[in-house]
C-alpha cells in the first residue's frame, strides 16, 4: 500500500527551516511549511504497518481513545484488506508469489546440476578414465544400460559417490576467487567499460584459483571415480583431508607413476579459463537473443503479465544452461586428458564399465599432457577422447526437462493468482 502524501515530503522528519523548496513549488505553489502550526495538519503513519491510516490535507489526527468520525473521505476509496489486519492485498501476494517462484526456479535448477545430475557425472568420469574399456558409451542408451547394471550389483550408493566432496570443490574455488580479490588489485567482475588490461587481470585472477583448488579437484575426482566395492566409509571433509596430503607430499601412499602437481598446473588452468571463458561468450549471445526477441514480441503485440513474469527469469536460466552445454561438449576432449592426469598413480580402482560389475585398476604411465593425447589417439582412436559421452546427453536432457516442468509449474500458479 502506497502512501498518497506530497512529493519529496519526509513525513516526521520535517524540521523547517533551512529546505529546499524546490521540491515543493511546483505541486503546492499557494501553501507554506514554514510554519509548526501547519505540520499539525499532517500525520503520516508507515505504509508497512498493516491497518495503518494515512491521513491527507484536511484531516484531524483522532485523540487517542476517540473512534474516528466515520464521514467518508474525498478521493478514491482504498481497498480494505482481505483478511482483516493482517491480510494481504492482491498485488502484494502477488508480487510474494513472483519471488517465490523466482526462488524456486532458481533452487529447481541447482539442484538439477549438482544433486539429480551427479550419477552422469560419476559415470562420465568412470568412462574418460577407463582406458581398458572397449564400449565408449557415446550414446544414452548404454549409459543407462551401464547405470542400472551398476545400481543392481552395488546398491545406489554406487552412483552417488563424491557428491559432498564437489561441492567443497566449489566452496574452495569462491572461497579463494574471493580472498585473492580482496587482498590483490585484480577485479573480480568486468565491467561495462572493459579493456585488455582489465580482462586480462580477470583471467589471471581465474588462473590463480583452479591452481588454489586443483589438489580438492584430484581429491573429489578420486572419490567419484573409486569402486564402491572397494571403497572404504569416508567422510565429508575426507576430500580437504587428501588435497591438503597431495600438497605437502602425505597421506595415501601414491606409486611412482603419480605426476607432480607442477606438471599439472597447466592442463588445469586451461580447461578451467576456456570453460570460463567459452560459457561467457555464449551466455552473454544467447541473453542478448532472448532480450531481443523478448523486446520485439512486446512491440508487436501486448504480452500478458504471465508471460512478463516468465522472461524476468528464464532467459538467465536459458542462457546459463546453453553456455555450460556447449563448453562441456567443445572442451570434451581436453576433460578426458585432464581427468586421465590427475588420475595416475593414485592406485585408484574404479568399475568396470563394459560389464557393470567386477573392478579394474589405473596402471596408466603418461608422461605429460602432450604424451596422453598422443597415446589416446594412437591406441584408442579420436573417438576415445569422447567415452562417455551420452551422459552428458542424459545429464543435460534432464536439466532441460526440470527447466520445462518448473516452467509449467510457474505458470500455472501466476495464472491463478493473476
Amino acid at each position: 500500500m502506497h502512501p498518497r502524501r506530497p512529493d519529496g515530503f519526509d513525513g516526521l522528519g520535517y524540521r523547517g527551516g533551512a529546505r529546499d523548496e524546490q521540491g515543493f513549488a511546483g505541486a503546492f505553489p499557494a501553501r507554506s511549511f514554514s510554519s509548526t502550526s501547519d505540520l499539525s495538519h499532517w500525520v503520516t503513519t508507515p505504509p508497512d504497518i498493516p491497518g495503518s491510516r494515512n491521513l491527507h490535507w484536511g484531516e484531524k489526527s483522532p485523540p487517542y481513545g476517540v473512534p474516528a468520525p466515520s464521514t467518508p473521505l474525498e478521493g478514491p476509496a482504498e481497498e480494505p484488506f482481505a483478511g482483516g489486519s493482517g491480510g494481504s492485498m492482491p498485488g502484494q501476494s502477488s508480487e510474494q508469489l513472483n519471488r517465490f517462484a523466482g526462488f524456486g526456479i532458481g533452487l529447481a535448477s541447482l539442484f538439477t546440476e549438482n544433486v539429480l545430475a551427479h550419477p552422469c557425472i560419476v559415470l562420465r568420469r568412470q568412462c574418460q578414465v577407463n582406458y581398458h574399456a572397449r564400449h565408449y558409451h557415446l550414446t544414452p542408451f548404454t549409459v543407462i544400460n551401464i547405470m542400472y547394471s551398476i545400481n543392481k550389483t552395488q546398491g545406489p550408493r554406487a552412483l552417488w559417490k563424491g557428491m559432498g566432496s564437489t561441492f567443497i570443490v566449489q566452496g574452495v574455488t569462491l572461497g579463494a576467487e574471493g580472498i585473492i580479490s580482496e587482498f590483490t588489485p585484480l577485479p573480480r567482475e568486468i565491467s561495462h567499460k572493459w579493456n585488455p588490461k582489465q580482462i586480462g587481470e580477470h583471467l589471471l585472477l581465474k588462473s590463480l584459483t583452479y591452481i588454489v583448488a586443483m589438489p580438492f579437484y584430484s581429491a573429489s575426482l578420486i572419490e567419484t571415480v573409486q569402486s564402491e566395492i572397494i571403497r572404504d566409509n569416508t567422510g565429508i571433509l575426507e576430500c580437504v583431508k587428501e588435497g591438503i596430503g597431495r600438497v605437502i607430499g602425505m597421506g595415501v601412499p601414491h606409486s611412482k607413476r603419480l605426476l607432480p602437481l607442477l606438471s599439472l598446473i597447466f592442463p588445469t588452468v586451461l580447461h578451467g579459463v576456456l570453460h570460463y571463458i567459452i560459457s561467457s561468450i555464449i551466455q552473454k549471445i544467447v541473453l542478448l537473443i532472448l532480450k531481443r526477441k523478448t523486446y520485439n514480441s512486446h512491440l508487436a503485440e501486448s504480452t500478458s503479465p504471465v508471460q512478463s513474469m516468465l522472461d524476468a527469469y528464464f532467459p538467465e536460466l536459458i542462457a546459463n544452461f546453453a553456455a555450460s552445454l556447449c563448453s562441456d561438449v567443445i572442451l570434451y576432449p581436453l576433460e578426458t586428458v585432464l581427468h586421465r592426469l590427475h588420475i595416475q598413480g593414485t592406485r585408484t580402482i574404479i568399475d568396470n564399465t563394459d560389464l557393470g560389475y567386477e573392478v579394474l585398476p589405473i596402471n596408466t604411465q603418461y608422461e605429460g599432457m602432450r604424451d596422453c593425447v598422443n597415446t589416446i589417439r594412437q591406441e584408442e582412436g579420436m573417438l576415445g577422447f569422447y567415452k562417455g559421452f551420452g551422459a552428458v546427453v542424459i545429464q543435460y536432457t534432464l536439466h532441460a526437462a526440470v527447466l520445462q516442468i518448473t516452467k509449467i509449474i510457474y505458470s500455472t500458479l501466476l495464472q491463478n493468482s493473476v
